[in-house]
């Protein structure tokens, strides 16, 4: 779907078809396949909701099949090889960070282990809806991600897990939620397949042709977690300790690189990719797309208010204070908002701002109402071509 795991399909083709060796490739790690879909990928429709509404109404999820016996032996001159370890690809193995919400091992034992664990042993998923959001802790959400990135762990699969539950236990918003979520993943699958290299482009599957800005201290900054605002901070730090960030506090980061900071997204979209253990290019460059307003579903400049974010999320300051031990001492009260601190409260709280924590990168408001302003000379660009020209004649 995208290029570089194309082009490793077509290497692997090519070198067994050196050796004589027949090959197929198929569709997988979807819900729904394509051939099953109400609608050619040609014609998959720009609106999340209507693809949830059409695929719903019109499609269905055939079973997995039967784990097979055995398995037919490697053809002739095939040989398995060794898989390489870290030290063979001259990396080094990286400790796990004990802060972290789940030491993440691979593989398929342990991703039916957690599939067990969050549905039945601990019983999570009757309140999915309604913790998924948070930021803290290991059961807040499924964290069914990286093996469904890596294929140890099938959305079928899940979605069979999830029909059990309702059957044996009970069926609500949860439920249903979690299966919506992996139709979120399957629509930006689908989004690739449809735009190809578009998806990577600076404008956007839209070709929006935002003025980002190219500002490598401020990027610098919110990759460190050093922003000055602790929500975003917080989020940084965790995902460059250990690969993993919620979904909530994806969003977040993003918004504010690209709506505050007004830089460009693919930076972002590039950093994550270097960094998270559950990467999967299109649910990694398809969210950013979307949260930069040069995707699909775009309804406008939209963007995270990080004040009200963090008061909504993670309102007694745990979470940043877990990630963030410059603020420990504030009070829940204080610390989303450090750069409020008076001298005597900074002195009181053992923080010194611009030096045991930063000031602000940027001012919130001000930053958005400019970032809003090159949205919105972009978007008439966009419809009018000639408004470009007309520029640079009276510029």
């Amino acid at each position: 779907m995208t290029s570089e795991e194309t082009g490793v399909d077509q290497a692997v083709e090519k070198a067994l078809k050196e050796m004589r060796v027949s090959s197929e490739v198929y569709w997988g790690a979807t819900l729904h396949h394509p051939n099953d879909l109400p609608f050619e990928i040609s014609k998959l429709p720009e609106v999340f909701t209507q693809f949830r509404k059409a695929v719903e109404k019109e499609s269905q999820v055939f079973p997995t099949f039967a784990t097979p016996e055995q398995l037919p032996a490697l053809p002739d001159g095939v040989e398995p090889g060794q898989i390489p370890t870290l030290s063979d690809l001259g990396l080094e193995e990286n400790p796990i960070d004990p802060k972290g919400v789940l030491q993440f091992k691979g593989g398929e034992t342990a991703a039916f282990a957690r599939l067990q664990h969050y549905f039945w042993d601990a019983d999570c998923l009757q309140t999915y809806k309604e913790t998924r959001n948070g930021m803290l802790g290991a059961d807040y959400s499924s964290k069914f991600s990286p093996w469904l990135a890596n294929g140890s762990l099938s959305p079928r699969k899940v979605y069979e897990e999830v029909q059990a539950y309702e059957n044996q236990r009970r069926k609500n918003n949860s439920t249903y939620w979690m299966v919506f979520e992996l139709l979120w993943r399957d629509y930006f699958r689908l989004v690739c397949a449809k735009y190809g290299r578009k998806i990577f482009r600076k404008g956007g599957i839209r070709g929006l042709p935002i003025n980002w800005q190219a500002d490598w201290k401020r990027f610098d900054r919110w990759r460190e977690g050093e922003t000055g605002y602790p929500l975003v901070d917080a989020n940084m730090k965790e995902i460059a300790a250990t690969g993993f960030m919620s979904n909530r506090g994806r969003q977040n980061v993003a918004s504010f690189l690209t709506k505050n900071l007004g830089i460009d997204w693919r930076w972002g979209a590039e950093w994550f990719e270097s960094l998270l253990i559950d990467y999967d290019v299109c649910s990694n460059w398809g969210n950013w797309n979307y949260t930069a307003g040069v995707g699909n579903d775009a309804r406008g400049f939209r963007y995270f208010n990080i004040p009200k974010q963090s008061k909504d999320y993670d309102p007694e300051g745990k979470y940043a204070k877990h990630w963030l031990p410059a603020l420990e001492n504030l009070p829940a009260k204080k610390v989303h908002a450090p750069w409020k601190l008076q001298p005597e409260e900074q002195k009181r709280f053992d923080v010194r701002l611009g030096v045991d924590y930063p000031n602000p990168v940027v001012d919130l408001q001000k930053s958005v109402e400019a970032n809003e302003r090159r949205y919105q000379e972009a978007s008439d660009r966009k419809k009018n071509p000639r408004l470009k020209n007309s520029l640079r004649l009276t510029g």
